[in-house]
């Protein structure tokens, strides 16, 4: 299924953590921030120090100085043999500090754990050292090491040590070592088998690694030693949730909030849940409830706000975003709703009006693309450009979002050949990014030009090798254009592993097993598909399946049912004037 997908969306289940990138030695200055799981480091300032050097003697002053001047020439090693040497003759645990971040950029173990020695020995308490002497033996793969010092960081802060283990993995995870922190990990489970919270970090830690079959292992281990723990309860759910087994993910909410009728984020979970079971009414029923319990609850009143524009129960969904839009924090992204709930009335002049009154500047363009494509759909072409050259004006650091609606316009308006142009030109200058090459894949794939589409596709899984919708482009355009079905199959396995949910994998997989012959499994594929999202281009492969099944009256139904919400849509009208005559 090859659609353009210029859409805000909100994924159900998320797995979080603090970023923070490894860069080269900083200004002295950095080392007055707090220190987080790595420091970071930047190109020395030249009179910017963080300590009070007139308090020192000369000859620590002399290799103070010496030390910046060789940071600022580039020169780490020798900087930090001036910071580490100064060190072992001052007080101030800055200095020992500022080694420590230069020995850890340098991936000096051993000079890591020097510095780190001398800094707890003028701060023994100290969290941030550990965090440097963890994240050094991890880049190390010293386990041993690494296992002492989490254990440390348990022992001095059980409250924020998730925080510092997801900032860690944040780190490690650019540097191809979060199975290392993994395995450090699961040392530490075996000296805390009664600790909870170890095993759910250990849990987020797995899912990181892609490995949900032992995330949910590490996850039963934190419900054994505390049954009834909701943060647990709901990383349990959203696991089965994301291994596809939606109903089971349901039960099991519904008896964790049967035990504890209180835990509102359980309840959140399960809506959310829900809502990805497309089960949108009871989805409305637990948000109603959530907002009854706690009216201040703003958050679930959007929920259900935007689960009653689903419904198509509008005037309710336009009765909660009008309230909303008396809320400062909130009226922006009223406005966004209303114009979005104007969209789904067919009102384009009301929407357009609703886009161009948000004035938060995070949501601005984001609304003033939409205005624009929302007015290209309407055929309004020259306004909908005339509102692109306004928006690359106004935000000429975004042009290449802009460019990307600029070849929607183009394609919505036939014109193929110029988007082709456009994205072609942008590649120029920027050859890796992924939005200009799965854009313009798409555009070769209605140009025909399969060899260009599989280039660009191949370009981004070797950046990303889990990209799930480049995966899903490959695989269904070999499904759609060639016979290469074998190894359509193989790309259609990757994604619906990765995404096993999302409706245009399964149309992808459907429509694969139909051109196999196999009616009965394209048919399930293809109903979970439409039931998701039922669009055009899925009811026409339904359509199909059922026709070549014999079903010609219900095929005949899906097609006119489908029709009324898009009467232009190419896929159904070919349907009906090849298939249905």
């Amino acid at each position: 299924m090859l659609i353009f997908k210029l859409l805000l969306v909100v994924p159900l289940v998320f797995f979080t953590a603090c970023s923070s990138v490894l860069k080269p030695p900083g200004t002295a200055g950095e080392a007055d921030k707090p220190a987080t799981a790595v420091t970071e480091v930047k190109k020395p300032l030249a009179g910017d120090t963080p300590y009070q050097t007139a308090s020192f003697e000369p000859e620590v002053m002399f290799m103070l100085m010496t030390a910046e001047i060789a940071g600022q020439r580039g020169q780490y090693a020798i900087a930090l043999e001036g910071y580490l040497e100064a060190a072992k003759r001052v007080k101030d645990h800055r200095i020992a500090e500022r080694a420590a971040a230069i020995a850890l950029y340098l991936k000096d173990q051993e000079k890591t754990d020097k510095a780190v020695r001398l800094w707890l020995q003028k701060e023994p308490n100290s969290l941030p050292a550990r965090k440097i002497a963890t994240m050094s033996a991890l880049i190390a793969s010293n386990q041993d090491a690494a296992v002492r010092y989490l254990d440390e960081l348990l022992s001095l802060d059980a409250a924020g040590f998730e925080k510092t283990v997801l900032e860690l993995a944040a780190v490690l995870q650019k540097e191809g070592k979060n199975g290392v922190l993994y395995d450090a990990f699961d040392a530490l489970s075996k000296l805390h088998a009664r600790n909870a919270n170890v095993y759910l970090v250990k849990s987020l830690l797995a899912v990181q690694l892609g490995n949900l079959e032992q995330a949910m292992e590490d996850v039963q281990k934190a419900l054994a030693v505390q049954p009834d723990w909701d943060r647990a309860l709901a990383l349990r759910a959203q696991l089965t949730a994301q291994s596809g087994e939606i109903q089971k993910a349901i039960a099991d909410l519904e008896v964790a909030i049967a035990k504890n009728p209180k835990a509102t984020k359980l309840q959140k979970l399960l809506a959310q849940v829900l809502i990805k079971n497309n089960d949108y009414k009871k989805a409305r029923q637990v948000y109603r409830q959530l907002v009854r319990a706690d009216p201040q609850d703003i958050e679930s009143q959007v929920a259900e706000g935007l689960v009653a524009l689903q419904l198509e129960e509008y005037d309710d969904a336009e009765e909660i975003f009008e309230v909303l839009l008396e809320l400062p924090k909130w009226e922006n992204q009223a406005r966004f709703y209303l114009a979005k709930l104007e969209e789904r009335r067919g009102n384009v002049s009301e929407a357009v009006s609703w886009y161009e009154k948000i004035t938060d500047e995070a949501m601005a363009l984001d609304a003033g693309l939409a205005a624009a494509l929302l007015l290209a759909k309407d055929h309004q072409y020259p306004a909908a450009h005339a509102r692109l050259d306004a928006l690359v004006g106004r935000y000429p650091d975004q042009k290449l979002k802009v460019l990307v609606a600029r070849a929607e316009l183009f394609n919505q308006q036939k014109e193929h050949q110029k988007a082709f142009g456009l994205l072609s030109d942008a590649l120029v200058l920027h050859p890796d990014d992924k939005n200009l090459l799965y854009t313009r894949a798409l555009i070769a794939d209605r140009l025909g030009k399969l060899d260009v589409l599989e280039a660009d596709l191949h370009k981004i899984l070797q950046q990303d090798p889990d990209n799930a919708e480049a995966l899903n482009a490959l695989g269904y355009t070999l499904t759609a254009k060639t016979t290469r079905y074998a190894e359509a199959e193989k790309y259609l396995h990757r994604a619906l592993r990765i995404a096993p949910n999302e409706a245009a994998i399964l149309d992808s997989y459907g429509w694969l097993q139909f051109k196999l012959g196999r009616y009965e499994r394209a048919l399930e594929y293809l109903q979970r598909a439409y039931a998701k999202q039922p669009v055009g281009e899925i009811a026409a492969h339904l359509a199909a399946v059922l026709w070549a099944m014999g079903r010609q009256e219900e095929a005949a139904r899906i097609v006119e049912e489908a029709l009324k919400n898009e009467p232009e849509d190419e896929h159904l009208l070919e349907f009906k004037r090849r298939v249905m005559k």
